[in-house]
């Protein structure tokens, strides 16, 4: 009886215009609004009112088909989105995802320092009323990713309390030390907050411990390092990073496990997937990002030792 009743509340601040035709959404709009001339409609879709199926829609040649919903929203039209630190890669009346970029803390900072969270709070103040901005998961500061915000409390509590339902898939993609040798299996351990307890078998709880499964697969190797995608099935504290260091591949810029790490490496680890159903309209919603650029060259780069003799038989 919850999700209903929710969905009256939210749409109670939009005009609904149901599609029984197809055809484009700028002549969608003038069939239904007549008496809006052509100048205004274009600023409807700029100040960015205009959602189709709950997504926000600018294009004005969209292709709407019979069954899609056109809802006008009544609140003062937000602006574009533009950070330096993330990327917005959907937005509807329930939730915001985002592409983070790496040293972005998600939802605390130090002292005045910017997070994801305060920078998504800015942006949904811009309509002109106190809305506020609610964290589903976290990533670390120095993890670049697909992260998910909700916009009103409700919803935030039911994603996290139904996560595990909720989300079919979650990978990142890393880059660890050495040449890993499988090129597939899953690592076990229950973890807690001070250790990690490492099995291969069944194992037994241990008292604090959280069961934790992380599913690999390595996609390439070069220059000693090697390209892994990692799909945990449960999204315990600093899980992925705990475990490939428990493998002996820590990933490289981890300043807690990885042993030859540098100061001016970034923590080679990325969200680049996630699908998840959405928790007010049941949609399967799906999200993909490349791989970070510095992974690729990383990957790419000559081995140093490779350098040398190159450089060594050009001078014989």
């Amino acid at each position: 009886m919850k999700k209903p009743r929710q969905t009256a509340r939210a749409r109670t601040q939009y005009t609904n215009y149901p599609v029984r035709t197809a055809m484009e959404l700028m002549d969608f709009l003038a069939a239904k609004m007549p008496d809006a001339s052509r100048n205004k409609l274009k600023l409807l879709l700029s100040k960015r009112v205009v959602y189709v199926d709950h997504v926000i829609t600018t294009q004005y040649n969209f292709p709407l088909k019979p069954g899609m919903l056109v809802q006008i929203s009544k609140e003062k039209g937000k602006k574009e989105f533009h950070s330096n630190y993330m990327q917005l890669l959907y937005e509807d009346a329930y939730l915001l995802v985002v592409n983070k970029k790496e040293n972005l803390p998600s939802t605390a900072g130090k002292g005045r320092e910017r997070t994801a969270l305060s920078i998504l709070r800015e942006y949904v103040q811009r309509s002109g009323k106190e809305r506020r901005v609610y964290p589903v998961q976290k990533l670390d500061r120095d993890t670049s990713g697909i992260m998910i915000y909700a916009k009103d409390e409700k919803t935030q509590k039911k994603l996290q309390e139904y996560w595990s339902r909720s989300v079919q898939e979650y990978k990142f993609t890393c880059v660890v030390r050495g040449d890993l040798e499988q090129e597939s299996g899953t690592i076990f351990s229950w973890m807690a907050d001070d250790q990690v307890y490492v099995s291969h078998s069944s194992g037994a709880l241990r008292e604090g411990g959280d069961k934790a499964i992380t599913r690999y697969k390595r996609i390439k190797i070069a220059n000693n390092l090697s390209m892994v995608e990692l799909h945990p099935q449960d999204v315990r504290k600093n899980q992925v990073r705990l475990h490939m260091s428990d493998l002996g591949y820590p990933i490289v810029g981890d300043m807690r496990y990885d042993p030859e790490v540098q100061s001016t490496q970034r923590l080679a680890l990325h969200g680049f997937r996630l699908i998840f159903q959405h928790p007010v309209t049941g949609e399967r919603m799906k999200f993909e990002t490349p791989y970070p650029e510095s992974f690729r060259k990383m990957m790419a780069r000559p081995a140093k030792k490779e350098e040398e003799n190159k450089e060594g038989a050009s001078s014989l």
